[in-house]
């Protein structure tokens, strides 16, 4: 089929509503961008509670599951056929697609949830990063006794006005350009935060620190929680199912999209897995039991303004994947509202203003879109000051987000697209979903006990802890 029938075909179904030009490249820089975020900096610690036999395995077992199930959900995008059945512009449309309407609402709760904690989650990372920042500065210059208190509070919020401008832009096919540079900047800490953690390795005799078991706690119970701990973070930081189908939306066809995105997964989730594996393995070589919960804030980490450079490498590749997140919450919404509300003239009004040093001179602006997405931010913000624990956070997002949106819902639709009755195949599949739920639950408990936990020491907002 040649582009300009593809295109008929598209206006003929009603889902023709952007341009779509991606490539295999693009949508590697989007999953590269979504995938590589704050959870690589908390792999030294994991790796640290799980051991050197362990931790690797854990990080080579969650990449096969991901990318296994990335191929399953690729094929989703369109249906009844995966090359060439309807579009599904989002998730949720593609689980509307095969499942029933209680998968479809359970679906919207766990993949909205999950895209707004993670916006959560990122906020949190790129204050501790900024705060980092600031009290590295003032430490070199004052000395190491100095007081150098940071506002977080501020920081925080600076980081949240930066998000509400580019939150203007009116979904991902607009900042291709923001995720290419986030994945350059997501690859530029995770080379410096490796670098820096062999370098230290070296510089203390170049002995493999920590155990075969893993840190020790001081009960088993704690030890249990940390473990489970280590599970979640890894989990989420392999999780990009959520904006999956999202990004297979901005692809071009010819070639097929579902083939175009299991390359793009291959490279991405390859890509990524390298780099958390070295990473991960190198800052508990380093640091031993004591790697930190976020590797770029271990003491005798240094020289000081590489750290520096490697932490404002990590706040851009944050601005970007936060949007990566938060594009298809925003759309999600204002479908809603448009259908909620749809003779309303506030959601229907648009403004064209003028911009003389843009190249097209102009851009419109709507108002309700202007107020919603503020408001998504600014809730995204509070939330983020109320409960600023960086290891627990993460730990919770993976396990609320593994098992329902990265393994149940893929192999679902797999079995109903391919009419997969009980056999060998489909008890396999079943299998695969049960022992990831178990692991999710198991994980949830210990992300939740750990955060009641903290919130008893310090109910503070905004004070970071990593």
């Amino acid at each position: 089929m040649d582009k300009s029938a593809a295109a008929a075909d598209d206006v003929e179904r009603g889902d023709y509503e952007h341009e779509r030009t991606g490539t295999v490249w693009t949508a590697t820089a989007h999953i590269v961008t979504a995938v590589i975020g704050s959870g690589v900096l908390a792999l030294a610690w994991s790796v640290a509670q799980l051991g050197w036999v362990a931790g690797p395995l854990a990080l080579a077992g969650f990449a096969c599951v991901t990318y296994y199930t990335s191929t399953l959900l690729a094929n989703a995008y369109r249906a009844p056929h995966p090359v060439t059945g309807d579009r599904n512009r989002t998730y949720m449309d593609a689980v509307r697609s095969y499942l029933s309407p209680r998968e479809v609402f359970m679906c919207g709760i766990a993949q909205y949830v999950n895209l707004w904690g993670t916006m959560v989650g990122y906020t949190i990372t790129a204050t501790i990063s900024m705060v980092a920042i600031r009290q590295s500065d003032c430490f070199h210059r004052n000395g190491a006794g100095a007081s150098c208190d940071a506002p977080g509070t501020v920081m925080m919020l600076a980081f949240s006005v930066v998000q509400v401008v580019l939150s203007q832009f009116p979904g991902l096919e607009h900042i291709t350009w923001l995720s290419v540079v986030a994945a350059v900047m997501s690859f530029a800490y995770s080379f410096i935060g490796l670098g820096l953690s062999v370098g230290h390795w070296v510089s203390q005799g170049a002995g493999l620190g920590g155990r075969v078991a893993g840190a020790a706690a001081a009960s088993s119970t704690k030890k249990l929680w940390n473990v489970l701990l280590a599970l979640g973070n890894i989990a989420f930081a392999y999780t990009f199912a959520e904006v999956l189908i999202e990004i297979q939306d901005t692809l071009k066809s010819p070639p097929a999209e579902n083939k175009t995105m299991k390359k793009a997964s291959m490279y991405g989730i390859g890509a990524t897995t390298i780099f958390y594996i070295s990473v991960g393995c190198a800052g508990y070589a380093a640091f031993g039991s004591n790697a930190p919960g976020n590797i770029l804030t271990a003491s005798g980490l240094g020289p000081y303004w590489l750290v520096d450079i490697a932490n404002m490498c990590l706040i851009l590749h944050l601005i970007g994947a936060y949007q990566v997140y938060a594009q298809p919450i925003f759309a999600s919404v204002e479908r809603w509202a448009a259908s909620r509300w749809p003779e309303a003239k506030f959601i229907n009004s648009a403004y064209t203003v003028s911009i003389p040093l843009m190249q097209r001179g102009s851009v419109t602006v709507a108002p309700y879109k202007l107020v919603l997405r503020t408001v998504i931010v600014v809730a995204t913000t509070v939330v983020a000051m109320m409960i600023p624990f960086f290891n627990a956070v993460l730990g919770l997002l993976g396990a609320f987000s593994f098992w329902p949106l990265t393994v149940y819902f893929p192999i679902s639709m797999h079995i109903a697209q391919c009419k997969i009755t009980k056999g060998r195949k489909w008890y396999l599949l079943q299998g695969l979903s049960m022992i990831c739920l178990m692991i999710s639950v198991a994980v949830g408990i210990g992300s939740v006990t750990d955060i009641v936990g903290s919130l008893k020491v310090s109910s503070n907002p905004f004070k970071t802890i990593s």
